[in-house]
């Protein structure tokens, strides 16, 4: 489900149960595996705004992530319950998540944020702006959720 934030921007949010299989030989999560996080949140959002990778393929684009940063703020654990947040900051020139894991209190484990790039997925070149389909549904989005 999508929602505006306190910024008036689009957010997802995604459950997770830390699995066993995510956990190194220190008890912790792996730390590649907090991307994979971000993934499923940016999945929602992306899901949430009619923007799914398979409306990207039909679009003719794809978005390589070109940037990432990760602050680890704690670690997580085993069976711990969190929520991960995806909140679209920018989308007509390319994409600017960011992301936060929380727990059931709310404490900050992770910060992290992910840029992608427009790319022509026939010539595989950069490309100018995003497509008109993402710029028209995240202001729809934007407009329905203000509505609310």
């Amino acid at each position: 489900m999508i929602e505006l934030d306190s910024s008036n921007n689009l957010i997802a949010r995604k459950h997770l149960r830390i699995p066993f299989y995510d956990i190194d030989m220190a008890g912790i999560v792996w730390h590649g595996h907090y991307l994979k996080y971000f993934e499923l949140a940016r999945c929602a959002l992306l899901d949430g705004i009619g923007y799914s990778y398979q409306e990207m393929i039909d679009t003719g684009v794809l978005w390589p992530v070109i940037d990432s940063h990760i602050r680890y703020v704690h670690p997580l654990v085993l069976d711990q319950e969190v929520v991960v947040s995806a909140t679209l900051q920018e989308w007509k020139l390319r994409l600017l998540i960011n992301y936060v894991i929380r727990d059931e209190e709310g404490v900050v484990y992770t910060r992290g944020q992910t840029t992608q790039a427009p790319v022509n997925a026939q010539t595989k070149s950069l490309q100018l702006g995003s497509p008109d389909l993402l710029v028209n549904n995240v202001e729809n989005c934007l407009l329905a959720a203000a509505k609310k």
